[in-house]
């Protein structure tokens, strides 16, 4: 599926550092993609990692509601079996655990090498900007064969917009309302993929200016875009 609302880009690349600004009008889009349910299915190595954890500290973790629950800062899922005084202490044993438990059992999205290689042969980057810890972030991209730009982690929702406003992406894809809302922040053109956990309609309710079945989509849709702006 897809839908679509009017949208202008906006009429310069936000940005805190002219040197970015420099670079990005050199492109002819920036686009950030979020990781999790985006370009990567993290749920089976997510459950293993939920599981590795479960059993090196004895506490009991659903791992199964967990994974349905992918979006948002580590913190926010361990507070649900933790006391708040061990989140701290259990997040890092869970990010010491996720190279050697997570990695491997995760696969790629359909279509998510496919859209990185179609926003190159346009001449522009794609930067992957993610709430997840960001050296294993790089370590899902490095052993899925997916080359990225540039990869920022540790910024969800909202303060995505952040990295987006620096790297000058006018375009955000992910799949969670809070993507959406870390485009609408930057500025950015929000593209929703309806793969993750929030359906098409609570993406759209959001305020997401696109949503698709999937990334599938996201090439014919990125040609449209930019010919639709050539010919502004």
């Amino acid at each position: 599926m897809a839908g679509m609302s009017s949208y202008s880009a906006p009429s310069s690349v936000p940005t805190t550092d002219p040197g970015l600004a420099a670079e990005a009008g050199s492109h002819t889009v920036t686009v950030g993609f979020d990781l999790d349910m985006t370009l990567i299915d993290s749920r089976p190595g997510i459950k293993a990692a939920y599981e590795a954890l479960s059993a090196r500290t004895g506490t009991y973790i659903d791992s199964d509601l967990a994974i349905t629950r992918l979006g948002p800062p580590l913190e926010r899922e361990l507070v649900q079996w933790f006391p708040d005084e061990r989140v701290e202490e259990m997040s890092e044993l869970y990010r010491e655990l996720y190279p050697e438990y997570a990695i491997a059992p995760t696969l790629a999205m359909a279509g998510a090498r496919e859209a990185i290689e179609a926003v190159r042969r346009a001449g522009g980057r794609a930067i992957v900007v993610t709430a997840k810890h960001e050296p294993n972030a790089k370590l899902h991209l490095s052993h899925l064969g997916i080359e990225a730009d540039a990869v920022i982690g540790w910024l969800w929702a909202e303060a995505k917009a952040e990295a987006l406003r620096e790297y000058g992406a006018t375009v955000y894809v992910g799949d969670h309302t809070g993507d959406v809302r870390g485009a609408r922040t930057a500025g950015a053109l929000s593209v929703a993929v309806a793969t993750g956990p929030c359906p098409a309609d609570e993406l759209l309710a959001a305020g997401a200016d696109v949503v698709l079945g999937d990334l599938t989509a996201f090439p014919a849709w990125l040609a449209e875009h930019i010919a639709g702006r050539s010919a502004r």
